[in-house]
């Protein structure tokens, strides 16, 4: 068999892409986009509206940014994640901070000094 030409290596990448393009399009998955069907934009567009379909999915794109996403209901309100906040803060008091120690070997309680310098 010989290796594929430069023109079919590109005809493939344009149906790869026509394929993800109308499967997002139709709220399907790269993995479920790959798996449409046809030669043309149109016949992908149908095939991924009919597998969206079977699949119980919207027939249109959804709704808002896909990065980052939509956050839940929760977030911000007094029972979700403000709350746990709450929560942890209260069993965790914020410490007061130390003060450093001063003197020879202030940073080092280990060190011992080896080294003296007339």
């Amino acid at each position: 068999m010989t290796d594929p030409t430069p023109e079919m290596q590109r005809d493939a990448a344009l149906a790869d892409l026509a394929r993800l393009h109308a499967g997002l399009a139709a709220g399907l998955t790269p993995e479920q986009s790959a798996r449409l069907q046809g030669s043309t934009d149109e016949e992908f567009a149908a095939d991924a509206a009919a597998f969206a379909a079977e699949l119980g999915g919207a027939s249109s794109a959804p709704a808002g940014n896909r990065v980052g996403g939509p956050r839940g209901g929760d977030v911000g309100a007094a029972s979700g994640v403000e709350r746990g906040a709450e929560e942890y803060r209260a069993k965790h008091p914020k410490r007061e901070s130390r003060p450093l120690p001063t003197g020879t070997n202030a940073g080092n309680p280990f060190a011992v000094p080896t080294y003296v310098m007339e």
